[in-house]
């Protein structure tokens, strides 16, 4: 690190553990009022975390952003929107055969306000999509959602006058998963491909633009 750095700044190494962002927020600012610098964004790593055998389990070294992912990804909370026979295979996924929960992806409360992935198992018509969306509206960010099943990513078969062609019409669609109806092994798949796409996401940048910058600007 750059000499004139050291000078200009005490660098400040932040472990955030169990702190929510507000939390996070007002240590950064803390931090920046003070004069230093927090160091736990973007450091440049071959691995996502480190671990040193000979603390027996007492130290781990890892990135704000990958701290943030791994627990965002392990413990995603559904919302299920069963609107026709692809919920039968959802409720298998969730039976003990499939066992969702290796996932940390069994809590299926059907409130929006706890849930973090809205999985949309069926077809759409015109008079459910507006409860669809207002639904999707109401749960927090940062929130993903899985169209499930042919009819949900397309209309299937039902290209109608009462039926809409594709649940992305109406909100954004992270994983597709194909099939009528697609078996459960297919929707631990896609929940898979969901959790690939939360590790590399950059959470602390998302939902702290103005921190992220400020902070840039200070170590450039």
């Amino acid at each position: 690190m750059d000499t004139d750095l050291h000078r200009s700044f005490r660098v400040h190494i932040c472990a955030f553990r169990n702190l929510c962002f507000n939390c996070v927020n007002q240590v950064a600012a803390f931090l920046l009022r003070q004069g230093g610098a927090i160091l736990l964004l973007d450091m440049p790593e071959a691995h996502a975390t480190a671990y040193d055998s000979k603390i027996e389990g007492n130290v781990i070294f890892t990135r704000l952003d990958a701290a943030f992912n791994w627990v965002r990804k392990n413990s995603l909370w559904p919302m299920p929107m069963g609107l026709a026979c692809c919920a039968i295979e959802l409720m298998a996924t969730a039976a003990s055969r499939f066992d969702i929960a290796r996932f940390g992806a069994e809590v299926m409360r059907f409130s929006p306000r706890q849930c973090d992935v809205m999985i949309v198992a069926g077809t759409v018509t015109y008079k459910m999509a507006l409860a669809v969306k207002r639904i999707y509206e109401q749960m927090p960010e940062p929130k993903y959602v899985i169209a499930m099943g042919a009819c949900a990513s397309t209309g299937g078969m039902y290209r109608s006058y009462a039926v809409l062609q594709g649940i992305d019409q109406l909100i954004p669609v992270d994983v597709y998963i194909s099939g009528c109806p697609p078996r459960p092994e297919a929707l631990l798949a896609g929940l898979m491909k969901l959790q690939e796409k939360i590790s590399g996401e950059k959470s602390f940048a998302a939902q702290n633009p103005k921190l992220t910058k400020k902070l840039a600007g200070m170590l450039a």
